[in-house]
């Protein structure tokens, strides 16, 4: 079922018992056969730290199958995963009246459309006005749920849709179909440089060796494959639709600057600036500017966790990305005449 905005209001989370939250299992997708098993638990629980769910496997409360393996032991895909363990509540972050901009609710899920400049997570400097501090105010119950039901993230100065689980089990499936690669994640990207085709960009991505802020390509690294294709090309950027196939941290942004067309604007991968020759005052002026990442995800679909029917949400490109093509889309016409003329 293709879903907009709800004509309706939803109907409230339902109140869960406690002891629906434990114990909490997750079957192993295919997708990651081979792989081992503390690794297997860090991709189908990504709310627990690694450390805690290590301590997890050594006191036997994560178990496969019912028993208990060592971390290294490899997985076959289609067990069960599961972590026998009491949790109390898992969000102690105050709930603020924040504007939320809902795209699609009801009793299992919420999407948004998360505003460029929110940060998803309350951190060290950023202990209000986070996504998480928005969402505890609307549902008090997420209080109860690993990371508020949040279980992917987008950076801060990225915009776009995200999903929220509202109960365990959805928590759970909405995970699962993220391991397996099954959420279709769609973004939208203006990148420097005049890209004459689409393609893959097959590159792991681990953290960067000397800048811990960063990521880069590595090696070494975990996959990370990211598929573009041409949106709107113009006289020196292009418009390109994103789809991950994996999601690493940063991983467009790191794919983009391995591609040496960066995205505009971005501070940790974008380089120096560097303006089209004869730009207009205003392009300029834009580009100047724009001091965030031009990236926005732009549609999100997956299989709803309770009715196994599809959900396909979009959220509009934000003011600043439009006002910046319209730019590019005039100076890519002013130059075409010029060389028509000549």
């Amino acid at each position: 079922m293709t879903q907009s905005r709800p004509d309706a209001p939803p109907a409230p989370a339902q109140d869960t018992p406690d002891d629906e939250f434990e114990p909490r299992s997750v079957e192993v997708p295919d997708a990651l056969a081979g792989r081992r098993f503390d690794q297997v638990l860090a991709e189908v629980f990504p709310e627990f730290s690694r450390s805690r769910l290590a301590e997890w496997i050594k006191s036997g409360d994560a178990l496969l199958d019912g028993r208990h393996v060592r971390p290294r032991d490899p997985v076959v895909g289609g067990e069960t995963v599961t972590l026998d363990v009491v949790l109390d509540e898992q969000t102690h972050d105050a709930p603020e009246d924040i504007p939320l901009d809902v795209l699609y609710e009801d009793a299992d899920v919420l999407v948004l459309d998360k505003p460029a400049g929110m940060v998803v997570h309350p951190g060290a400097g950023n202990r209000t006005g986070t996504l998480v501090n928005g969402l505890l105010f609307r549902d008090p119950a997420l209080a109860l749920l690993p990371r508020a039901g949040i279980v992917h993230r987008l950076d801060k100065d990225t915009s776009g849709v995200m999903v929220v689980a509202r109960t365990v089990q959805a928590h759970a499936a909405l995970v699962e179909q993220l391991s397996a690669r099954e959420v279709h994640r769609q973004y939208l990207a203006i990148v420097l440089g005049p890209l004459v085709s689409g393609g893959t960009v097959d590159a792991a991505i681990d953290r960067h060796p000397r800048d811990r802020l960063r990521m880069a390509v590595r090696e070494d690294g975990r996959e990370a494959v990211t598929h573009y294709r041409l949106r709107e090309r113009f006289r020196a950027h292009t418009a390109l639709e994103c789809r991950l196939e994996t999601g690493r941290t940063h991983q467009i942004r790191v794919h983009m600057q391995h591609l040496r067309h960066p995205i505009i604007g971005d501070p940790l991968y974008g380089g120096s600036l560097k303006l089209p020759k004869a730009a207009s005052e205003a392009l300029v002026a834009a580009l100047r500017a724009f001091r965030r990442q031009a990236l926005h995800a732009e549609t999100l679909e997956f299989v709803h966790p309770r009715t196994g029917e599809p959900v396909r949400t979009s959220a509009p490109v934000p003011a600043d990305m439009q006002s910046l093509m319209r730019l590019l889309r005039e100076d890519a016409r002013a130059h075409a005449d010029v060389a028509g003329h000549r």
